[in-house]
């Protein structure tokens, strides 16, 4: 059993980890602006694209785990949505393998509770959990529908996020169903102070299912973290504003190293 992994670019490692129910195909409308500057490693997590399901894994840590040798000694990580679930994990473990980190529509904790109210509510997982029982098909694409809601290009983005889902065979619901599990139990607040990489935290201001307002807590929780808000984007910012999502990553990971937070507007 093994990772799959894409390799292009040059200059320093650029290790990218993708969402929920997709694929490593997901970040190729960005590989072009970015591969002149790093070495881009797109990774699939285990039971989606073309990398076999790990059994073990039954926990975001296992997951985390299950990713860590593709960080190699040294590299930028960049990850998205449940990808940046993990790669906050992997900033708390692997610290001294991390250079920089990119987390996109990231939040420290998925579902909502009485403490946390900055998040989906529990109902409407567990609904999606039910339901990838009955229909697998159909709740995928339900929640490839959520994940462009309110963005100013969403049917553009929508169509993009269909193409990549078909474009690989489908992942493994064992591997669906653990990334429920993990989305529904990951809680780590307190572990935000812990985390000393230096950090750039991407949000789309209309995101349906990770709220902005999530992402810029994140951000000012870590130690050293930039919040970057790319208005009249959803879910997935790299898809639909792909040029900013590009200069924002750019810029970070090329400087100093010096983060400020950004407020909302």
């Amino acid at each position: 059993m093994s990772l799959h992994v894409t390799r292009t670019g040059r200059g320093p490692r650029l290790v990218l980890l993708h969402g929920w129910a997709l694929n490593s195909h997901v970040w190729d409308g960005v590989l072009t602006a970015l591969a002149g500057q790093f070495t881009l490693e797109c990774v699939d997590l285990p039971g989606h694209g073309a990398s076999d399901w790990m059994p073990g894994i039954a926990s975001l840590d296992s997951l985390a785990a299950a990713i860590a040798p593709t960080l190699g000694e040294s590299c930028h990580l960049l990850g998205w949505s449940l990808g940046a679930m993990v790669a906050l994990r992997l900033a708390a473990t692997h610290a001294t393998r991390i250079e920089k980190l990119v987390l996109v529509a990231g939040t420290p904790k998925f579902i909502a509770d009485e403490g946390w109210p900055l998040a989906m509510q529990p109902a409407a997982l567990k609904h999606f959990a039910q339901r990838l029982q009955q229909d697998f098909r159909a709740t995928v694409q339900d929640f490839l529908a959520l994940q462009v809601r309110g963005d100013e290009r969403a049917l553009e983005a929508l169509r993009t996020l269909r193409r990549q889902v078909v474009a690989v065979d489908e992942p493994d619901q064992r591997a669906l169903r653990v990334g429920l599990d993990i989305l529904r139990d990951a809680d780590l607040r307190a572990t935000l102070p812990t985390v000393r990489v230096p950090a750039l935290v991407i949000a789309g201001e209309r995101d349906a299912l990770v709220p902005a307002a999530a992402s810029e807590y994140l951000a000012t929780h870590l130690h050293a973290a930039r919040f970057h808000p790319i208005p009249r984007a959803a879910h997935a910012p790299f898809l639909s504003h792909a040029d900013e999502f590009c200069t924002a990553v750019s810029a970070f990971l090329v400087g100093t190293g010096r983060v400020t937070v950004e407020g909302l507007s």
